[in-house]
């Protein structure tokens, strides 16, 4: 039982900083855009100021469920694990639209973090 208690304790961690990059990299995308926003004249702003606020969120979000798994809680495996699906469906249209490297990105972060956090929910509630 200890060994197990070790394995999951590095899964959580693992899952943790994996949430923790998921959240800078939506963090940055939308400093990115607030940046976009001053050096770009022709933008919408009701649009602009949904997509920063959505990206903050999210980056809330994905940082607050990397708190949970890392203290070992549970409530941000729902979180963590929606987030990373639909960031497949994403992934997907942006393998559609020939952007590889983005996908790739995103499923190099997306796929691990739901295996680990399946393992986890397996293990805890078997």
């Amino acid at each position: 039982m200890a060994a197990n208690d070790a394995l999951s304790s590095s899964h959580r961690s693992i899952v943790a900083t994996l949430l923790f990059v998921e959240a800078a990299i939506v963090l940055a995308l939308g400093l990115w855009l607030v940046f976009f926003s001053f050096t770009h004249e022709n933008e919408e702003l009701a649009p602009l100021l949904g997509e920063i606020s959505f990206a903050a969120l999210g980056a809330l979000g994905l940082f607050a469920a990397g708190r949970g798994y890392a203290r070992g809680k549970n409530y941000g495996r729902s979180p963590a694990i929606l987030a990373n699906l639909i960031a497949l469906g994403v992934a997907y249209y942006q393998i559609q639209g020939a952007f590889y490297i983005g996908a790739v990105i995103i499923l190099a972060l997306a796929l691990p973090t739901l295996y680990f956090a399946f393992v986890i929910a397996k293990n805890e509630n078997s």
